[in-house]
Parts: structure tokens; C-alpha cells; sequence
């Protein structure tokens, strides 16, 4: 019987007076009884939007939802587990309401199933009931494949050609597997462990993990083929460099590009190593930029000890890319909101400390190329923001050490690796996919992409 509440059943989460003063997960689940309540929301459509429209990976989310509907939780996970090769990840950051929600039919006349949490739950289920089986090594094809990168699209590569029989060598620049998954997303949003699991999942297949291997420094793509034997290589290096404002004060000490910050939070929180994360003793924390990067450093910033956490964004609420939960849950926990506002230098004291930013008032003019209401400076409404630290959350690009150390790899002027519709670059034998090939993105568009060009390289090595 179909549940006709037009609510979805809230999630239970940390008090926010609590949550800032911890990194523990936020969320806290859904109970049995919850999510069989939630499941039974489904409409059953025919069309099923969610899945064709919404889905970057077609999962067959009506179906799983009908089992946890039944009480058949494991087989529910089973469903997904097909598909995805991070469920437990993808539940927790990618953007539902953008995608699989966003397409629910339900959501037409009240609240869309909670699509998200209900596969939160199924994997969540799983671990702690069936997650101590057995992983089955599969038949080894003779055949070796080089990925390049550990975050989402590297791991969904690497898994999917290990179960096809490839031996597989996964390459990474920094001290641990995992990529933006282990360094970039707030450990209150996407624990670590759940990262290390799904690691420890690619061991137990055969992957093989090479740290701290910077490509284009310690190693090439072409050393990988001409050298070391590997018939394809597969480049998920992302897009980790971050962009500049290119504002007076900017290298003032107390400045931050939102990558660096959350990596150091990241690697003192979830005690990669002994690296200290950036900590305040009060003081305002300015962090610049609308989408949930910013969220995230804005939250860290708050549980690390800031009296103040102040988002400066230079369009209005209604432009802001970051998810709606991601901001209601910044503005739970007492992060301030200024909008229309724009940093156009950085104050300094007398040792070269941040002081203060100073900005400008905006006002919105005509949509720009990305549609949205193009930000126009209000003359002589400059004013000065008392701050103690600076994070710039402003986007990031792919780096360019690996292009300048690929002979003939075809990039374009923003350095995004250039692919054909299959992860295919111009050279044979290396394809390429998510954040390096189209810019910062979400997880599964990256682990999608991995996917895919397992099944190239598949398909090429085959022939």
C-alpha cells in the first residue's frame, strides 16, 4: 500500500549546539520502521523519472525502494550494489535534490521521497548486518591497467576492471586512497572509515595502491605503458588546483584556498597524520564564495573554534549553487549569511596577519552565461569586515603538471582533459574521466565516468 503523507519522515541529526563542537556525523540515520514509512511513499511510477532523468548511473531506484518497502533490506542493497560502486558515499554527498529527488514525482504535490537517505540506510544496513562476507578475487585476464587518481572516479575504474580480471595498480599523490572523499568533504559529513572500507574492498579484489606517486613528478603516463608494461591508463586526477582572486592581501598570512584548508582540517581530524589543522582562538572566520565547498569550509571553521563564521556571496540566496541542506544545516549552526557582498581586499596588521576584508556592496544586473544574475559593484559602498581568517572557496581547475608531462594529450584552454563521448582521449590507451575532464562536479558524475571507461578500456583491451 502506497503511504499518501505528502512529508517525508525528518532525519534524526545531532542538536546543533552539539554538532559544532564535533566532527561526528551529523546525520545520524534512519531507523527500520523510518525507512520502510519513507519507502512506502513511492508512487510506483511507470516512467520512473528518478531513475531515467535523475540518475547519472541509472540505478533502478524504484525497485530497491519496493524492497525496502518489504522489509528485504539486503536485497535492496543488492539492487544497488549493481549499480553503484559507492553507495554508502554516494548517499551521503551527492545532491539528491538535483537529481534523483528533484525528478520524483511525488515532489510535485508536497515533499519527494527521501531517496538519499533511504539508500543511506540500505547501505548502512548491510555493514552492520551482512558486511563481513567474503570478497571473490575474479579470474585474472592477463591484462594490466594503470589508474591515475584515488578519489571517486579512480576507485569506480579501478573496482569495475578488477572484477572483469585486470590487474590493476592505482596511483596516488597523496598518503592515503580516497582523493576528495578522504581530503576534501568534512569528516561530519562523510566519515572516514566508510572511505577506508570501500578501499579495503579494492585490496581484498587484487588493487594494488601506489602513495605518494605525484604523476607528471615521480612518474609519466608514457613511463607507466613504455616502461612498467601497462596497456591502458586511466587519468582521474580531478580538478585540485584552486582559483585566485587576484585581490590585493591575498597571501596575507591567515589566507586560505578552501582545498588547502579542508585538506589540513581533513588530515588532523581524521588523524591521517600528525599535519595541525588550522585552529582558532576566536575571531571572525571569512569564507568567500555560495556553493558546498563553502558550506563545508564555513562549517569546519565553526567547529575549529571560530567565534564568528561569516559567507560572503556576491549574488543573492536564490543564486547560491550549494545544496539547500547543506545550507539550512550551515544556518542551524549559526553561520551568518552576507549576500550581495564582494571581497575587494585583504587587511593586514603589522605582521602580516589577516585583520579584516574589505568588500563592496552588489546589485544584480542581466543573467550571464551561466544564467544566473550577472553581480555589478555599487560604487562607494566599500566597508571594512573585521576577520582573523580568510578561506577562498571560489572553484578550482585541473593542474597541469600531468598535461605538460603527457606528450600530445589534447587539453582545452581551461586544462580539461579532452575525451570522446566514451572517456577516450586522443592517445590510445588513455582515457580519462570526471573532475580533469569536466571541471569540478559531483561524485557520481565521477564515479559514472569511471565506470564508463572501465567498459572502454574493456572493450579495447579485448580487441
Amino acid at each position: 500500500m502506497i503511504n499518501l503523507v505528502q512529508e517525508r519522515n525528518p532525519m534524526p541529526t545531532q542538536d546543533p549546539d552539539v554538532r559544532t563542537k564535533n566532527f561526528l556525523e551529523v546525520c545520524e540515520g534512519y531507523t527500520e520502521d523510518m525507512a520502510v514509512r519513507e519507502a512506502m511513499r513511492c508512487l510506483k511510477c511507470r516512467k520512473k523519472p528518478c531513475m531515467t532523468k535523475g540518475c547519472p548511473v541509472q540505478m533502478n531506484i524504484p525497485e530497491f525502494i519496493a524492497k525496502v518497502a518489504e522489509g528485504e533490506f539486503e536485497e535492496a542493497y543488492q539492487i544497488i550494489r549493481g549499480i553503484s560502486c559507492l553507495p554508502s558515499v554516494c548517499s551521503r554527498v551527492c545532491p539528491q535534490e538535483n537529481q534523483c529527488e528533484g525528478s520524483c514525482v511525488r515532489g510535485i504535490k508536497g515533499e519527494p521521497v527521501a531517496i538519499g537517505r533511504l539508500e543511506r540506510f540500505v547501505c548502512d544496513w548491510h555493514e552492520a548486518n551482512c558486511g563481513k562476507g567474503e570478497i571473490v578475487k575474479a579470474e585474472a585476464n592477463g591484462h594490466k591497467v594503470a589508474v591515475i587518481g584515488a578519489g571517486p572516479a579512480g576507485i569506480a575504474c579501478a573496482g569495475d576492471l578488477a572484477d572483469r580480471g585486470y590487474d590493476v595498480t592505482v596511483y596516488e599523490a597523496l598518503h592515503q586512497a580516497g582523493g576528495v572523499l578522504l581530503y576534501g568533504i568534512p569528516q561530519f559529513r562523510l566519515p572516514k572509515e566508510i572511505v577506508a572500507a570501500e578501499v579495503a574492498k579494492l585490496e581484498a579484489k587484487g588493487v594494488k595502491f601506489v602513495m605518494d606517486a605525484v604523476a607528471g613528478k615521480t612518474f609519466t603516463v608514457d613511463d607507466l605503458m613504455k616502461k612498467e608494461g601497462f596497456e591502458a591508463v586511466f587519468i582521474g586526477t580531478g580538478a585540485e588546483e584552486p582559483y585566485a582572486m587576484n585581490i590585493p592581501g591575498e597571501d596575507l598570512n591567515g589566507v586560505y584556498s578552501a582545498n588547502d584548508y579542508l585538506t589540513r582540517v581533513n588530515m588532523a581530524k581524521a588523524n591521517l597524520t600528525e599535519e595541525e589543522a588550522p585552529a582558532m582562538n576566536g575571531g571572525t572566520a571569512i569564507i568567500v564564495g555560495g556553493g558546498n565547498v563553502a558550506m563545508d569550509a564555513a562549517r569546519c571553521a565553526k567547529r575549529m573554534g571560530a567565534d564568528e563564521v561569516r559567507i560572503l556571496y556576491r549574488r543573492s540566496r536564490e543564486e547560491m549553487p550549494a545544496c539547500n541542506a547543506e545550507i539550512e544545516e550551515a544556518e542551524e549552526e549559526g553561520i551568518v549569511f552576507q549576500f550581495l557582498t564582494n571581497p575587494v581586499a585583504v587587511k593586514g596588521d603589522a605582521d602580516g596577519k589577516v585583520s579584516g576584508v574589505e568588500v563592496v556592496s552588489m546589485k544584480l544586473g542581466e543573467p550571464d552565461a551561466s544564467g544566473r544574475r550577472r553581480p555589478i559593484a555599487i560604487e562607494g559602498s566599500n566597508e571594512v569586515i573585521p576577520a582573523a581568517m580568510v578561506i577562498l572557496a571560489i572553484g578550482t581547475k585541473p593542474g597541469q603538471l600531468i598535461l605538460d608531462a603527457t606528450e600530445k594529450l589534447e587539453a582545452d584552454k581551461s586544462g580539461q582533459i579532452i575525451t570522446d563521448a566514451e572517456t577516450a582521449t586522443n592517445r590510445p590507451g588513455i582515457y580519462a574521466g570526471g573532475d580533469a575532464v569536466t571541471g569540478p562536479a559531483t561524485v557520481v558524475k565521477a564515479m559514472g565516468a569511471g565506470k564508463k571507461a572501465a567498459a572502454s578500456i574493456d572493450e579495447y583491451l579485448s580487441k
